[in-house]
């Protein structure tokens, strides 16, 4: 598991895919937060409050993991060396497990710098300091479990096609429909009487809940069974083929 971690990160910074996925992820999140007009923008909104990169972020990410990912299983059809990958001596779960680890190291190593938002937004409070550090920290662990979940459908994406921009789609579609399409039923008329239920299928419903600051259980285990379960998906598209052959 820790050579395919290796591997994988060595194939994303031997490349310019490591280093775009970083500057990308910063550059955005810095224009809308900083320079464009919007509501995005922390110095019109006049409070020292990072909700507006916490709203942002999972944006970006729904179009970046997916980027990363796409290549993971499909570029090793598409290649032809996914045959050889399971004749060595690793299972497929640690195959699963180490490319999951590797995309998601390289979501959390763009998440990283960041961090230096804090240290503004503390700065530029009036007083000094006047920031919810509480909340804060909640939201990234909850962007973190975002991005996790995101990793997640993207491999098993990648497993479903040797096209790369197939696997981006499909991992766009369904990052997509599983943070923001089920908040939306639950907005529809007809639906409004079970409006709660079908808000919490979805994963911007706990995001936002443990955005708040409040690290719910039952968020942490909607998340971990979400990863789980694509994850899991991901093993049996793998492995079901090998089984037939």
């Amino acid at each position: 598991m820790i050579a395919i971690l290796k591997k994988e990160m060595y194939s994303f910074f031997s490349s310019p895919v490591g280093y775009l996925v970083i500057g990308i992820f910063l550059t955005i999140s810095g224009l809308f937060l900083f320079v464009f007009n919007g509501a995005y923008n922390i110095l019109d909104n006049g409070f020292a409050d990072l909700s507006p990169f916490f709203n942002l972020a999972p944006w970006i990410f729904i179009f970046l993991i997916p980027a990363i990912t796409m290549r993971s299983f499909s570029e090793e059809k598409r290649q032809g060396t996914m045959e050889l990958l399971l004749t060595k001596p690793i299972s497929t779960q640690h195959l699963v497990i180490g490319k999951f680890l590797g995309a998601l190291l390289l979501s959390f190593i763009a998440l990283l710098p960041s961090i230096i938002y804090i240290f503004t937004i503390y700065q530029l409070g009036a007083p000094t300091g006047n920031l919810d550090t509480g909340a804060t920290m909640g939201s990234y662990i909850g962007l973190f479990l975002l991005a996790a979940s995101y990793t997640a459908i993207g491999l098993f994406a990648s497993s479903l096609s040797t096209n790369q921009i197939t696997a981006f789609i499909i991992s766009l579609f369904l990052c997509f429909l599983c943070f923001f399409a089920f908040e939306g039923l639950g907005n529809v008329q007809m639906l409004e009487n079970s409006n709660y239920g079908m808000e919490y299928l979805g994963m911007s419903y706990h995001y936002k809940s443990i955005s708040r600051g409040v690290v719910d259980t039952r968020d942490l285990i909607y998340f971990i069974s979400l990863i789980g379960f694509f994850l899991s998906l991901t093993y049996l598209k793998i492995i079901l083929p090998k089984n037939k052959a």
